[in-house]
């Protein structure tokens, strides 16, 4: 395996690994009305992504099947910056910066492809699943205390799965975002 790929895996089974946290971390931003709507709803729909039942790579598959959701949670924390969401507290901008920054290595990982993941996140905010919308959970207590449990069930069953040391692991990720992201 080359030394960029390697690094890749790495960099990726970390990602992996922290993705409940990452997930719950960004849960407690939802409510902040200190932070601006629309960056509020790129937050929501990179939550809401991941109960998506027809996502970029299906959660069943393989090593592959929770990475698009790590790639979406750092490209929606991107965009809630980008949205002014660091208007908000200190926890807001230590979750979303750490985040974001590590989009370098989606730039990196990706390159011109990256635009397209960043198109497809941003049509999360208009995206449902389970039945809510991201303007559900952002308007109705109910509904978003219903999908922050939702969330933690999630972080407590979730384990992370192990990427291994193929390359053609990367390979069949690429492929599948080449053929499910807009073109």
């Amino acid at each position: 395996m080359s030394d960029s790929n390697a690094e890749f895996v790495e960099t990726f089974q970390g990602w992996l690994r922290g993705l409940p946290q990452d997930a719950e971390a960004l849960t407690g931003l939802l409510a902040d009305e200190s932070i601006p709507l629309d960056a509020r709803e790129f937050v929501a729909g990179g939550l809401n992504y991941l109960f998506k039942s027809l996502d970029i790579v299906p959660d069943g598959m393989d090593q592959l099947g929770y990475l698009d959701d790590c790639f979406v949670l750092r490209v929606a924390a991107s965009l809630a910056l980008d949205e002014g969401a660091d208007e908000g507290g200190m926890d807001a901008l230590e979750t979303l910066g750490r985040l974001s920054n590590e989009t370098d290595s989606l730039d990196e990982f990706l390159g011109e492809d990256l635009e397209r993941l960043m198109t497809y996140v941003k049509s999360q905010k208009r995206g449902a699943a389970r039945g809510r919308s991201v303007t559900d959970i952002l308007t109705d207590p109910e509904t978003r205390e219903e999908f922050i449990q939702d969330v933690r069930a999630f972080a407590q069953g979730y384990r992370a799965p192990s990427l291994g040391q193929d390359e053609q692991t990367l390979i069949k990720f690429r492929g599948f975002l080449d053929k499910k992201l807009p073109k």
